[in-house]
């Protein structure tokens, strides 16, 4: 690719999303560049990427022909306000933040911008990240191509309607850590059996990555690979039985649907 890409704010978030694009030899170094506010930031961007960072948000939207706006959503009014006079009109503007319309980057541009709002997952640390994108109706297909390769490099990205993705954060975007705590409720119930800690981590982590595996690459419904697992009078059944008397399925379906009421409120700035 021989876009230069420009990242206005480096965060883990970020960082995971520099690295994977470096990583994966898509772009160079040298064309990524990024601006962060604080000094440690800024020295450890530079001695671990090699890509240049500075506080100069004005330049890095001069000089970006796909900008990632990585900043927290209540800083996103400022920046734009910033920036705004500094943009160019093939520039495509990459929103990394729940509940950041695409009217409402359009409205604080003040003019016809590109805009391809998304969300990415922590998991993008690993290579392994999730990523969902919304373009305008400014963005050509060959925009969304390159941004969606973008993403690509550190995981699986996928395109779908703005209506959606007030479902997204619950779906993938804070999932992982609903996924982190049955991990280490497992683990915990492992070393409560005796089990040494690191082992029934690594056992659990497993298992988990190896069932997702089965759903993506079997293509069959999760409901049927868990009746396979469950032996006639086992023990798995009898596991699941108890899942179903404690609520496990309620439980999960209640946090989705705060997960996504708070993506919806901040959607709407109340």
């Amino acid at each position: 690719m021989d876009k230069q890409i420009g990242f206005l704010g480096c965060g883990s978030m970020g960082q995971a999303m520099i690295q994977g694009m470096i990583q994966s030899n898509l772009v160079k170094p040298e064309q990524i560049a990024a601006t962060a506010l604080s000094d440690e930031t800024i020295d450890f961007v530079d001695e671990e990427y090699g890509i240049h960072i500075s506080t100069d948000n004005k330049k890095l939207a001069q000089e970006s022909d796909i900008l990632f706006l990585a900043v927290k959503p209540y800083i996103y009014q400022g920046v734009i306000q910033e920036i705004k006079s500094s943009i160019h009109e093939h520039t495509v503007i990459v929103t990394v933040a729940a509940g950041i319309t695409l009217d409402q980057v359009k409205e604080s541009f003040g003019s016809q911008v590109k805009v391809i709002r998304s969300m990415p997952n922590t998991p993008s640390l690993v290579g392994a990240g999730m990523s969902v994108l919304c373009p305008n109706d400014f963005i050509t297909e060959e925009d969304l191509h390159d941004v969606k390769e973008l993403f690509e490099s550190f995981g699986e990205a996928e395109v779908i309607e703005e209506h959606l993705m007030d479902a997204v954060p619950a779906l993938s975007g804070s999932s992982p850590a609903f996924v982190y705590m049955f991990i280490e409720a497992m683990a915990d119930t492992a070393v409560q059996q005796g089990f040494p800690r690191d082992k029934a981590y690594k056992l659990a982590s497993q298992a988990v990555q190896g069932a997702a595996k089965m759903v993506l690459e079997t293509g069959k419904h999760p409901g049927e690979l868990k009746d396979a697992v469950c032996t006639p009078g086992g023990t798995t059944i009898e596991g699941v039985t108890a899942l179903e008397q404690t609520g496990l399925r309620s439980s999960v379906i209640q946090a989705m649907t705060a997960c996504t009421n708070k993506s919806k409120e901040l959607s709407s700035g109340s």
